[in-house]
């Protein structure tokens, strides 16, 4: 009898055993399989990145030129010098349109810009009529400007052209020179059928 208790306890034992290896075994399995498919999606996950960006379209030179155009005309309407630093070079010459010498450098025009920006309110810049060349590491734009803006207070409008030459240093497009000009508003013209207000109806040829 007590042998026969003695081998059933061993065969529960046994059976007990068993099922916690068969657990643990089980449980291994799962944890390798999870590991197996984060390693795999590890390993995945660069190449999608890598095949989504190869997707994109990157911009060409007359392209990355015209967004430093407005990226630099954006920052400087909002009056932020640090985005507006991004696209100056250190060593950038400013030409204005008034009887004065170049600017030299970006720590002088900062100066004199912040001091400019301070006295405008409502700042406004469009920019029409692009034309952008590239030669190699070198390129060039010119463009018309529309400027209108609160200045001491008061309403102003202006217009103008701008030549920007740029170079690529760093695989980045900055502006070298910049030489601003500005043009006398034209006056809108008045239709020639338009009647004056001195001119007088002519009178009607006798039949």
């Amino acid at each position: 009898m007590k042998k026969h208790l003695r081998t059933r306890f061993a065969s529960r034992t046994t059976q007990r055993v068993i099922f916690l290896l068969l657990v643990a075994a089980l449980s291994l399995s799962c944890v390798s399989l999870a590991a197996a498919q984060k390693e795999k999606k590890k390993k995945t996950d660069p190449a999608s990145s890598t095949e989504s960006s190869k997707m994109l379209i990157p911009l060409t030179d007359e392209q990355q030129i015209d967004y430093t155009l407005s990226e630099m005309l954006g920052a400087w309407q909002l009056g932020d010098s640090q985005k507006l630093r991004q696209d100056y070079a250190d060593d950038v010459a400013i030409v204005n349109g008034s009887w004065a010498p170049p600017i030299l450098g970006w720590t002088n025009y900062l100066a004199v810009y912040q001091q400019q920006r301070a006295r405008m309110q409502q700042v406004r810049m469009d920019r029409t009529n692009t034309y952008i060349k590239v030669n190699g590491m070198v390129g060039w734009a010119c463009y018309q400007w529309d400027f209108a803006a609160v200045v001491d207070g008061q309403q102003t409008e202006s217009q103008g052209q701008t030549t920007v030459v740029l170079e690529k240093r760093n695989n980045h497009w900055v502006i070298v020179l910049n030489h601003t000009s500005l043009a006398p508003r034209v006056p809108q013209a008045t239709p020639a059928n338009a009647p004056s207000g001195q001119q007088q109806p002519a009178k009607p040829s006798p039949r």
